[in-house]
């Protein structure tokens, strides 16, 4: 799959704080976007039987998260760290109230822009999955160029997954 576009090349780097529940699901979409994107890292959260990784966060690191008003432009200066959160909407709850690492740290809020197709049901309109998430920023950060690579390879990875006959679900908005 990551072969069709290629690496996706950006100037923001991209941390996923990935529930360890999401591991090897195969609908998880965060690994997915990690091997497209080489400015990228994933950290293990939760994980009974390991020590956690704390990562360190630099001024400049902005939260993806649905908290506030959607932005509709770039903060100013723009972000050096994105931080994504890789689990159920519940999980990803959980994980912004207990992780100490997470406060202080700016939200930025998106305005989604919604897939045809899904790997799982979305609870409510407008929640999207990781690689949806890091997409919608990175085309608020830095432009379609490494927006759309992404949105393609979304595309890809559900269709295929309705071809094997495995679950899929259609967009909740």
């Amino acid at each position: 799959m990551i072969a069709t576009i290629g690496p996706v090349v950006t100037r923001t780097r991209v941390m996923i704080l990935r529930h360890y529940s999401e591991r090897h699901r195969p609908s998880n979409s965060g690994r997915l976007a990690h091997l497209a994107l080489p400015n990228s890292e994933v950290i293990e959260i939760g994980a009974p039987e390991r020590n956690e990784v704390v990562p360190q966060l630099e001024v400049g690191t902005w939260l993806v998260y649905p908290d506030g008003a959607p932005r509709r432009e770039a903060p100013v200066p723009a972000p050096t760290t994105l931080v994504f959160l890789d689990a159920t909407w519940q999980q990803a709850r959980r994980m912004r109230r207990r992780l100490p690492y997470l406060r202080g740290v700016p939200p930025l809020s998106l305005t989604a822009i919604p897939a045809p197709d899904r790997f799982r049901a979305a609870p409510a309109v407008g929640m999207v999955s990781t690689i949806e998430a890091i997409a919608t920023a990175l085309r608020l950060v830095e432009g379609d160029g490494v927006a759309e690579p992404l949105e393609r390879l979304f595309a890809y990875a559900v269709a295929r997954t309705r071809e094997t006959g495995r679950r899929s679900a259609p967009s909740a908005g």
